[in-house]
């Protein structure tokens, strides 16, 4: 065996292991649950689109007949319309009781509070049911001056229809989650902010529209969209104040038919196709809004 030559600097030893594992040795973890999983996950498919295929009780040749029918179109649009303009009502009469319950003032934050408590007690079918029946309550409604002479009257029967009072059940149901998850935004935004722009100069408004509510919309997005996805669902409880929506389109058809379970199946599709746009919408707020304030 040779012996190194005289001032050749010798190798240093190999370190000791310290019980880290080398990277180049580490092998992908089996998951013997996760091929299981799948399994159960295909079974259970498989057998669903069986059952679709062999029973004979869910008419799917009726389900394709009415999916286009017209009631059932007419009460989709009902359905959207009433969605929308309960989105809009709420979300104004919403963001006016955040500011309320926002300010400095006592009365309008204790007004604001006993809204939200109220209206937020209260369930959606209860308050339809109770707008559709005002009347009983105020047969006339009018205008002017309190404890003097009226501007205008009208029949209460005759301005409170199914739709309007659909109208206003929805809205109202809306607006104190609409007030809640905006009062949430808002007041996620760091004060630091806020107090820097002060210290800046900019005006109160242009605080609030260029650093407040760009910062508070993206935290508010995502709630208010499942808020607008629940208020959809909501709609088919208009059906109980003889309101021919989705629902009630379906209803109306199978009640005369008596094909139930198919016309309930339609009405299902075109909820599931609401939701699913109402979603993808959502998530392409929400990208955009996460570019950037």
């Amino acid at each position: 065996m040779s012996r190194p030559a005289p001032g050749a600097v010798k190798a240093p030893d190999p370190a000791p292991a310290t019980g880290v594992p080398d990277a180049r040795d580490s092998r992908p973890e089996r998951r013997p649950w996760l091929w299981v999983a799948w399994a159960v996950l295909v079974v259970l498919l498989a057998q669903l689109v069986a059952f679709v295929l062999r029973s004979d009780r869910l008419e799917l040749s009726v389900v394709g007949e009415y999916l286009f029918a017209e009631p059932i179109l007419d009460g989709l649009v009902t359905t959207i319309a009433l969605t929308a303009i309960a989105t809009v009502l709420g979300t104004v009469l919403g963001a006016l009781v955040c500011l309320a319950r926002l300010s400095s003032l006592a009365p309008l934050r204790y007004a604001a509070a006993a809204w939200i408590a109220v209206f937020r007690s209260v369930p959606p079918l209860v308050q339809l049911l109770f707008w559709f029946n005002l009347a009983y309550l105020v047969p006339v409604l009018s205008i002017g001056i309190p404890f003097g002479p009226s501007v205008g009257e009208w029949s209460a029967n005759d301005v409170i229809t199914p739709y309007t009072a659909a109208v206003i059940g929805l809205s109202l149901y809306n607006s104190p989650y609409s007030a809640e998850i905006i009062r949430s935004g808002l007041s996620a935004v760091p004060r630091g902010q806020l107090e820097a722009a002060s210290s800046l100069g900019l005006p109160a408004r242009d605080t609030f529209f260029r650093i407040r509510l760009p910062q508070a919309t993206r935290i508010i997005l995502p709630p208010m969209g499942s808020q607008v996805i629940s208020l959809l669902k909501g709609t088919s409880l208009v059906s109980v104040i003889a309101m021919t929506d989705l629902l009630g389109a379906a209803r109306e058809v199978y009640t005369r038919t008596f094909e139930v379970v198919p016309l309930l199946i339609v009405a299902i599709l075109w909820y599931i196709v609401l939701v699913a746009a109402l979603t993808a919408g959502q998530s392409w707020l929400e990208r955009r809004f996460s570019r950037g304030y």
